[in-house]
């Protein structure tokens, strides 16, 4: 009864790994690959779990302590599967730290870049050149548009539910297609 009590993991932990599984769970949407014409490609299928992780953690973003505590779960969370993705690709252990050194370091970039574009009046045009370069590594005639504006419904869906919800791990995300 003592070790299930100490090994037990924290309710913030639960929530990070809740939350994480929305996410991923709505990054593997089909009408994502059909209707909005993402790869179905190792690299599209990590560009849409980052933007849905992103889309939740800007949510998560300046609304106090609990909710910090919670996105950082939620990152340690998406972190640990990245680590275990790769190895399970046969990525060696003695390259993993550097795949995953590249992969933060992409992450970063890519949330500040989502932030600028999602904060206030945003930047329409940077959202769409960030999703022509990184979902759609800038192939003629992809949904740029469309796809800028399913992150842009996505981000308002999770701004206008009540926090309680999204702390509690259940995000409702808006249709991919209006």
């Amino acid at each position: 009864m003592l070790l299930k009590k100490l090994f037990r993991p924290s309710a913030t932990r639960l929530a990070g790994e809740t939350l994480y599984d929305a996410a991923v769970s709505q990054a593997r949407q089909p009408a994502l690959y059909l209707d909005l014409a993402v790869p179905d490609t190792t690299e599209g299928r990590f560009e849409l779990h980052n933007i849905h992780v992103l889309l939740l953690l800007h949510r998560l973003k300046g609304q106090g302590a609990v909710a910090a505590d919670i996105a950082q779960a939620l990152f340690d969370t998406y972190v640990g599967a990245l680590d275990g993705t790769l190895r399970e690709m046969g990525v060696g252990d003695l390259t993993v730290p550097k795949r995953m050194r590249k992969l933060g370091e992409a992450f970063y970039g890519r949330t500040k870049a989502y932030d600028a574009a999602l904060d206030g009046a945003g930047d329409e045009a940077g959202l769409e050149r960030l999703i022509a370069r990184t979902l759609y590594d800038e192939a003629q005639g992809a949904p740029v548009e469309a796809m800028a504006a399913y992150v842009r419904r996505q981000a308002a869906a999770l701004a206008g539910q009540p926090l309680d919800e999204v702390l509690a791990g259940r995000p409702a995300w808006g249709p991919v297609v209006p």
